[in-house]
């Protein structure tokens, strides 16, 4: 067993085994048998390039024996931050077939993310693009490769330097190594398949092992709740490392039903509306700040998109009127309405839902096995229909996050429940409503950014004597981040000046503050903490006074 990874304890592992939610196959046995039972139908389209099942499976098994070839090994971990292409989806399937874990990054991930997530799992290796835009990744990994003896292969999609093999190349080029090596390889089904990323709030982020076990069923649940059989068709473009789009079903539930995915680069809404009229799409994931710009997109009355049975919409919470919008445009779609996490439960809306349900819940969970407990403060189950802190556990749902046992201690009850951080209350159709959050995270658009970490960074300003960030309302992407500093004597700070900074510690573009504000003091609770409630009611009421301004 991996060192640092918490399994199920025996009696709940039993439990899910007689039920039927855990096979005890891996991921690869898994999908050997959807590679042959479903061999020629297509699988995969990106752009011109298409694959079936049985193609699949034959460049899946080619690229994991030369990445034998290069020296991975089971349990191997992996970063890889690509972006929404086939060449990804090879990868994940071929680590599978290895039984190397994948960390799942992305790509607006830049040397502070990479860094910590290769120091925390003791990565082997990072698979990257040659270049994001005008980023270029080689330099940064080669850093990372300097500063962790961990780090020994480095896989580039594009031109190779010096130390690097070409991932195109391990695709294309035969394997030397017979497919029996691949065949002698035996990998435990509760050993981890993928780590997940946790939106923690300590700024460092936490690894979420997901076994092979928990990942399949996960997936193969969410399908049925999707309305998804063989002639579904998902595109995908919000990134595919996600767990949404990678797992709930995703790229794997629809799989599991020799289904249709098709990837894309990009969520400009015409090219988007095009690839859902020429593939008849049937099932798009989005955020709602996604779902907002395709409804009001002006283009979109030129594409048939009346293929369109369900519109998946995750992240955070969907206003009625967009629901209703979209539904005028497209008669007849679905738009599912869901909570999921990436530490396993997961809760939809269903179809068979009333209207009133549909418009005020987030759904229910998807499995008769998650427990659900709304707690108050003193680890107490709240009354029907009262608010309290989500906490679960499941067939799916994590144990303990990877390598840090007191982090676990706080976070999991002393009976294996997961405190999530959200707050939430039940409605009286068994459905659950969404409250707020515990945890100091801001949602952007379906990205959890740690306020914490933002934070810590910006006190290193010298100009800076004390910050605290909070989430304010967006039309659009539900929450952006403000910035709340106090300067330091006779200094001075502006937003440019502060984003410039910042970039200079090399994180991700989604976490920069897209608003400062300076105060001479910060307001208190009773208890003498920082106000963040209060620090959020200004900014609101500052964004409500320039809006009438305007």
């Amino acid at each position: 067993m991996l060192q640092g990874f918490v399994p199920f304890p025996p009696e709940f592992a039993a439990r899910y085994r007689e039920k039927g939610y855990w096979r005890d196959q891996s991921l690869a046995q898994e999908f050997d048998v959807v590679y042959k039972r479903f061999s020629e139908r297509t699988v995969l389209i990106d752009g011109a390039r298409e694959f079936t099942y049985a193609e699949l499976d034959r460049v899946t098994t080619n690229l994991a024996l030369n990445l034998l070839d290069i020296g991975l090994k089971p349990l191997d971990r992996v970063v890889p931050t690509l972006p929404n292409v086939h060449e990804f989806a090879l990868l994940y399937f071929a680590l599978q077939k290895i039984g190397a874990i994948p960390i799942a990054a992305l790509v607006t991930h830049r040397y502070g993310e990479i860094s910590q997530f290769v120091n925390l799992s003791g990565a082997t290796t990072c698979v990257y693009p040659e270049m994001s835009g005008d980023f270029s990744f080689s330099p940064i990994i080669e850093r990372i490769a300097a500063e962790n003896a961990s780090l020994k292969i480095r896989v580039v999609l594009g031109n190779p330097k010096a130390g690097e093999h070409s991932l195109r190349d391990l695709i294309d080029r035969p394997a030397t190594l017979p497919a029996s090596r691949l065949a002698e390889i035996v990998i435990d089904p509760t050993d981890p398949c993928i780590f997940q990323l946790s939106g923690g709030t300590t700024g460092i982020p936490k690894l979420i092992p997901r076994t092979n076990n928990d990942y399949a069923y996960n997936s193969k649940v969410a399908a049925s709740v999707c309305e998804i059989d063989a002639e579904s068709v998902l595109l995908l473009v919000l990134p595919i490392a996600h767990n949404l789009p990678l797992a709930c079903p995703g790229i794997q539930g629809f799989m599991f039903n020799g289904a249709k995915v098709v990837v894309h680069g990009n969520t400009r809404p015409a090219e988007m509306f095009a690839l859902i009229q020429k593939h008849k799409v049937t099932h798009l994931k989005v955020v709602p700040a996604l779902l907002i710009r395709l409804i009001n997109d002006p283009a979109a009355g030129n594409y048939d998109l009346s293929s369109l049975k369900l519109i998946q919409s995750g992240g955070q919470r969907m206003q009625p009127e967009v629901r209703a919008k979209t539904r005028a445009l497209i008669p007849g779609v679905f738009v599912q309405e869901n909570f999921g996490m990436s530490e396993g439960t997961l809760m939809f809306v269903r179809a068979t839902d009333s209207e009133e349900v549909k418009l005020e819940t987030c759904g229910r969970p998807v499995c008769a096995d998650d427990e659900v407990k709304l707690l108050d403060e003193d680890d107490r189950e709240v009354p029907m229909g009262e608010v309290g802190e989500l906490t679960v556990r499941g067939p799916y749902t994590l144990r303990g996050y990877f390598g840090v046992p007191e982090y676990n201690a706080k976070q999991f009850t002393s009976d294996g429940f997961y405190r999530s951080g959200d707050l939430m209350r039940q409605h009286p159709s068994g459905n659950y409503v969404v409250e707020g959050r515990k945890k100091d995270l801001i949602n952007r658009g379906g990205e959890k950014i740690s306020a914490e970490e933002v934070e810590n960074l910006i006190l290193m300003h010298p100009a800076v004597q004390n910050v605290a960030c909070v989430p304010m309302p967006d039309a659009n992407l539900g929450e952006r981040m403000c910035a709340f500093v106090i300067l330091r004597h006779n200094q001075a700070l502006n937003l440019k000046e502060l984003v410039a900074f910042l970039m200079t510690k090399e994180i991700a573009k989604f976490k920069l503050p897209e608003r400062l504000e300076i105060l001479p003091d910060f307001p208190v609770s009773t208890f003498g903490k920082v106000s963040k409630k209060a620090l959020g009611e200004l900014v609101t009421e500052k964004l409500k006074t320039e809006q009438q301004a305007s």
